[in-house]
């Protein structure tokens, strides 16, 4: 084998892909291939609305363009991906290992930054809720600004040293027990010692699940104080419901997180971990774009009106046709 063949082959990795019948690959990839095109189409068509919607361009909308951007993001890094993999020919799916790496980082990214966003909105809800008269000053669009960029920049810094750590090490194994890479893939391939990466690793998920748990914690549990207190129904109403929106969210975001490290633990429910893992990073997206697009009423009334808009047009258009 020449120099370059042997660098070749020393620079792909073999993807362990989803176990899917030849029967029902076509099924598989048409229902994934719709729910993606539903993701980029519902949060695009949210981010479009907000910004061009004038009475939609408030903190709290402002601040959800971030979950719907880093939803598109998330689920284009796997998704493409794994479409690929199910029209397939051969059964063996490989990727180079710079390919590899750039992917594990955006899975991390992605996943970080869906805890820094959510708790960034939380801190808007906690200022309209627990400080109404000051939520226009604290709130700025300069706030608004600071807070994304803090969300994303915090998420993305955590995240190279993360995968940093696993790309400095030697490989010497060229298989990726998963569907797509991630940095528990990365260190995985090497024989050197990969203690640092546990201590780091440990230390990132303490820092940002505890920093995330322990901020929506406390924030909702001082709202649900200052609603509890306050005789104003009908304003207590609202604000529990807009919270009701983000904690189901942040709920269901760490149950299926937990449910992924739980099949971590069991080898012999990989597949199932594969199909978890998948299910992960499309499933909060669609979710994401359901509740606050339908729950949340003044997003809700603006796709009406969008709707009815284009019905009246599409109308306008066919009686031309017809006097025509």
């Amino acid at each position: 084998m020449s120099l370059e063949n042997q660098t070749v082959a020393a620079d792909l990795l073999l993807l362990e892909a989803l176990k899917v019948s030849p029967q029902s690959s076509v099924a598989a990839f048409l229902l994934l291939l719709l729910i993606y095109i539903f993701i980029l189409v519902s949060n695009v068509g949210l981010v479009v609305l907000i910004f061009c919607s004038r009475s939609l361009q408030q903190p709290m909308y402002l601040l959800l363009t971030n979950m719907c951007i880093n939803d598109v993001f998330g689920a284009t890094v796997t998704v493409p991906h794994i479409l690929g993999d199910l029209l397939a020919v051969s059964s063996q799916r490989y990727i180079r290992y710079v390919d590899c790496a750039v992917q594990a980082f955006c899975v991390h990214l992605h996943a970080s930054v869906s805890h820094t966003v959510l708790m960034i909105m939380a801190f808007d809800r906690y200022v309209a809720v627990c400080n109404p008269l000051r939520y226009a000053a604290v709130m700025t669009n300069r706030t608004v600004v600071k807070l994304s960029a803090a969300a994303w920049t915090s998420a993305f810094v955590l995240v190279a040293i993360l995968v940093g750590l696993s790309v400095r090490l030697t490989r010497c194994r060229w298989v990726v027990f998963n569907p797509f890479c991630d940095n528990a893939s990365l260190f995985k391939l090497s024989c050197q010692s990969v203690l640092i990466n546990n201590i780091y690793g440990l230390g990132y998920t303490v820092v940002l699940l505890g920093s995330s748990i322990s901020s929506i914690t406390l924030t909702y549990l001082r709202i649900a104080v200052v609603c509890l207190s306050r005789k104003n129904h009908a304003l207590n109403r609202r604000a529990l419901q807009t919270c009701a929106s983000h904690l189901t969210v942040y709920v269901i975001m760490m149950v299926s997180a937990f449910i992924i490290v739980v099949l971590h633990r069991f080898p012999q429910l990989s597949e199932h971990r594969k199909v978890a893992s998948v299910l992960g990073h499309i499933t909060l997206p669609v979710l994401n774009a359901v509740i606050y697009g339908l729950q949340i009423k003044e997003v809700r009334q603006k796709i009406k009106a969008a709707i009815n808009n284009l019905k009246i047009n599409a109308k306008r258009f066919n009686n031309v046709d017809v006097n025509a």
